[in-house]
């Protein structure tokens, strides 16, 4: 036995205790103690066994520290199967979660009783892999095929009662775990009930694998780990036999674990918790904020006002004039009635955020006692600076002000107040109620306690928050320029702007560049670039297309016309034929003489542009380890997950062929393609963007 696993008899049952804290993962120790109970109890004569987890959980899952390295013996498969083949009856007892190799444990007993909070599921799809414990194999044959593949597939996790209805439990019942384990342990002696082994148990039945596989590769948008899951639980139901679909889960699973998307969505899974742990805020104490001021009702600052009052945040917002300030109002109310409606608040929650967590009014001084105010006006300095004048003169000593600026120089904002040491920028995407990302900005006399408060408060929000540092656009929107760029200069050259979005989609993005830029409004572009162009390097090359729809008055979908003509009624748009005019004329007026550009140049140039950008933004500091970039463009701009962000893709593709086509671009724009001076360093040293991930632990 190892210390893991406590083990005792109350007469002819034993009992297995899991007690390997915080949430008992299944690491080598869990493992041997597990087998080494389960010989003992054989050895012993006992009748029956019980597994429970002490603490607050059963088995949540596999020891993080093992991700990716050789699993030491036994490993979960070869447990699994010594379990199911146990001569005595084996029970478990689930609390707290059985996720992944816990619900694969659960799964290998013969009996299972959960209490009514515990929850299920098997997310390993998540991390770029498929349960590989025999959890495709028993799972189908428990809960049958089409339940199974849900489960499995989307990995999401599943309460008690729908594990019950669904017979992956046999009984849900109130008490401690070991208590109602022991209990039904003993009434299945009593009863002189049989082992249940589910492998005994027959082959679930068959369904049309092939259209589920593809159905279930497009829904995820190219991400393998799914749709291979598919043809695992396909085993299940064809193979000769149970030890048959073993064999083809363990060969399935093995293809995944050796892909470059199992390693981009670990080290999602890593960076995502990574990312807000910074060294510097480790003792640094948060302010208290209990109260939280919103300057300006439009749909960025209703989110805002939104996400507080799910927080548990009571908000004031002040808006131009009592008809602004209703409407605000409304759109808050708006938002939380699709929360009230998904039964994520209740009807009195509800009541009290839309009424005494939530002040609406028109002057500045009502804003005298919140503990942080962030504006959401519009985006221009002028405007800015006067807000700002207006918080320093009547927020409290102590109160943060923080901007959601998505471009503007926060130093600059700050030097409008008499207290630049309690200024901040919180850059919240939209929806901000939705969208998880926050970009805490920190400025040049931020003090060190603001930035530790926007963290926290982030973390309240369920954000996921990364600290960037003072540049046009921060971390997220100027490296989204920089592709967007790239993105305008294919087109010019003789790309089509649909032929790009095409490619972008089947690389996983949900959206390509220029569909995104009519969701989110063609002005914003025109706008940035208007206030840019006087600081324009004349270098650079300038695209006109976008400008001359714009002039038109069409932004995209609220207009009804962009890129893509939108009817009322419909999802999507379709191509505008105005937009091929447009380009022609740009095409024309600049001398270009159009070419052609297959799928892979369109995605390798994209992806350079974008490479290189947030290599020169973490050279600058801007960024602080090459993760954030990786989470910021993860959760702000739909990167797809399982590439793992974009300079994990790059390292995973290899720095220096990136960096060889970044020379070979410079060729034709050697103001735009100016590689990275950071690039060329991790090149020289034949090292790549995780070293220095490694190098900040």
């Amino acid at each position: 036995m190892t210390h893991a696993i406590h083990y005792e008899r109350v007469d002819d049952i034993a009992i297995l205790k899991a007690q390997n804290p915080p949430v008992n993962a299944l690491g080598i120790d869990v493992r041997l103690g597990l087998l080494a109970g389960i010989e003992r109890a054989e050895a012993e004569g006992a009748r029956a066994v019980l597994i429970y987890g002490d603490g607050r959980t059963f088995f949540a899952g596999a020891d993080i520290r093992e991700f990716g390295k050789p699993m030491k013996d036994p490993g979960l498969p070869d447990l699994c199967n010594r379990i199911e083949a146990a001569d005595l009856i084996v029970v478990s007892a689930l609390h707290g979660t059985a996720l992944g190799g816990g619900l694969e444990v659960a799964l290998s007993s013969h009996y299972r009783i959960a209490v009514p909070s515990a929850k299920m599921g098997l997310p390993e799809v998540h991390l770029g892999i498929l349960p590989g414990a025999g959890g495709t194999q028993r799972l189908p044959r428990v809960a049958g095929t089409e339940a199974a593949l849900d489960m499995i597939t989307s990995g999401r996790h599943f309460g008690a009662a729908e594990a019950l209805e669904k017979g992956v439990i046999d009984r849900v019942q109130e008490g401690e775990p070991s208590e109602i384990g022991l209990a039904y342990a003993r009434e299945l002696l009593d009863q002189g009930a049989p082992r249940r082994p589910v492998c005994d148990m027959p082959a679930p039945a068959a369904v049309d694998f092939d259209a589920v596989y593809e159905k279930t590769l497009a829904k995820g948008r190219g991400q393998l780990s799914p749709a291979t899951a598919v043809r695992a639980v396909q085993a299940a139901c064809e193979a000769a036999s149970f030890l048959e679909g073993l064999r083809r889960e363990r060969e399935l699973f093995t293809e995944l674990m050796e892909s470059d998307q199992r390693q981009g969505l670990i080290h999602a899974f890593f960076s995502e918790r990574a990312v807000s742990k910074l060294p510097e805020l480790a003792d640094v104490t948060p302010r208290d904020v209990a109260s939280v001021g919103v300057i300006g009702g439009g749909t960025m600052g209703a989110g805002i006002a939104t996400a507080a009052l799910l927080a548990g945040v009571s908000v004031v917002l002040i808006e131009r004039d009592a008809s602004a300030a209703e409407a605000a109002g409304q759109r808050i109310s708006g938002n939380l009635s699709g929360a009230l409606k998904r039964g994520k608040i209740s009807q009195d929650q509800f009541d009290t955020m839309t009424g005494e967590a939530l002040e609406l009014a028109t002057e500045y001084g009502a804003l005298g006692q919140v503990d942080l105010v962030i504006e959401a006006v519009f985006e221009d300095m002028d405007v800015k600076r006067e807000v700002f004048k207006a918080l320093d003169a009547n927020c409290k000593p102590g109160a943060i002000l923080a901007s959601n600026t998505s471009y503007l120089d926060i130093n600059e904002i700050a030097a409008a107040t008499s207290r630049p040491q309690d200024v901040i920028g919180l850059h919240f995407f939209s929806p901000a109620h939705v969208m998880k990302l926050l970009e805490v900005v920190v400025a040049d006399q931020t003090d060190p306690d603001v930035v530790a408060t926007g963290f926290a408060l982030g973390k309240r929000l369920r954000k996921i928050s990364v600290r960037s540092g003072v540049c046009d656009g921060f971390i997220g929107n100027r490296i989204m320029n920089a592709y967007r760029k790239a993105a305008d200069y294919m087109v010019l050259d003789g790309a089509s702007p649909y032929q790009i979005d095409r490619v972008m989609t089947g690389f996983g993005f949900a959206m390509g560049p220029f569909a995104v830029g009519d969701l989110a409004g063609l002005d914003i572009g025109w706008a940035a670039r208007k206030r840019r162009a006087p600081h324009r390097d004349p270098r650079e090359r300038v695209v006109h297309f976008a400008d001359i729809l714009c002039e038109g008055g069409d932004f995209g979908q609220k207009t009804g016309k962009g890129f893509y003509v939108y009817e009322a009624g419909k999802r999507g748009g379709t191509p505008n034929p105005d937009v091929e005019k447009y380009i022609a004329q740009d095409q024309a007026d600049q001398g270009v003489s159009p070419r052609e550009f297959s799928d892979a140049e369109i995605l390798r140039r994209y992806m350079c542009a974008m490479v290189n950008e947030a290599a020169k933004v973490v050279g600058e500091g801007i960024a602080r380890r090459p993760l954030d970039v990786d989470m910021v463009l993860l959760f702000g701009y739909g990167f797809p997950r399982y590439h793992g962000g974009p300079l994990k893709w790059a390292d995973l593709q290899g720095l220096a062929g990136i960096l060889a086509d970044i020379e070979t671009y410079a060729k034709e724009d050697p103001y735009f393609w100016q590689p990275a001076p950071l690039l060329q360093t991790l090149v020289a040293e034949g090292r790549c963007f995780d070293d220095l991930n490694k190098a900040e632990k």
